[in-house]
């Protein structure tokens, strides 16, 4: 089943301009492209699309939903369960913020007196607990399965780590997309994939890692300040290319 961007945007009601952003940002990139230039989705690509429609309905911003995506620690199946439940937990809390308002209105008719507290059940401005539980079970997932690699290192590799970082550290002044800065991130690929397995999609979701997670940025721009967020942006755009 392969569908153009133009019959997904009639089937979901995302407009065409979001799923070319989508596209863009790497977030959600169709499995094929004409020779004219046409985006074609797969059905893998119209799973990943009700994914992230789940996610956003839940207020998950579109950089953390990205992270999540391209996780090694990801689970479809397992982030559907955890939708449904996040889902039925915000369905709850609206019931009680329409049953807040129901009471209000009667309050301003005069027919019932609402207390202070009452005004305000049902609200929740606190951080988002459906990212935090999501980012539980995956972004921190995927810090401790990487954490857990590197403490397993012998003294050859903890030596090769740290002098890729010390030599990366002195590129992150460059363009992220410069052919020097890509020849160094080029090689940060290679030798990540000598200890797991990164497709570009998952090399891409470690370098926002670095920036969203304290721990990595700390460590990260332990060798040079600033050195967390050029390993993002310059590992967002890589593609494979050799130098």
């Amino acid at each position: 089943m392969v569908v153009k961007v133009k019959e997904v945007s009639q089937l979901t009601g995302v407009t065409t301009r979001t799923l070319h952003h989508y596209d863009d940002i790497g977030l959600l990139v169709p499995d094929h492209l004409t020779e004219a230039g046409y985006r074609i989705y797969s059905y893998d690509n119209l799973a990943t699309l009700q994914q992230i429609l789940f996610f956003r309905e839940l207020e998950f911003p579109l950089e953390k939903i990205k992270v999540l995506l391209t996780s090694p620690a990801f689970d479809r199946q397992e982030a559907f369960e955890l939708q449904r439940k996040m889902l039925i937990e915000k369905r709850k809390q609206l019931d009680r913020m329409i049953e807040t308002i129901e009471k209000t209105i009667l309050n301003e008719k005069g027919e019932i007196t609402m207390t202070n507290e009452e005004k305000f059940e049902g609200f929740d401005f606190s951080e988002n607990p459906y990212e935090q539980e999501a980012k539980k079970r995956w972004g921190d997932k995927a810090v401790e399965e990487s954490n857990k690699k590197v403490s397993q290192f012998g003294t050859n590799e903890a030596e090769e780590m740290n002098r890729m970082y010390f030599n990366l550290a002195k590129l992150r002044h460059l363009d992220p997309t410069s052919e020097e800065a890509q020849k160094g991130i080029s090689e940060w690929y290679d030798f990540l994939n000598k200890i797991g397995t990164y497709s570009f999609e998952a090399f891409s979701g470690l370098g926002q890692i670095y920036v969203d997670d304290e721990r990595f940025k700390k460590n990260r721009d332990a060798f040079g300040e600033g050195l967390s967020v050029f390993l993002r942006d310059a590992m967002g755009v890589y593609n494979g290319k050799k130098f």
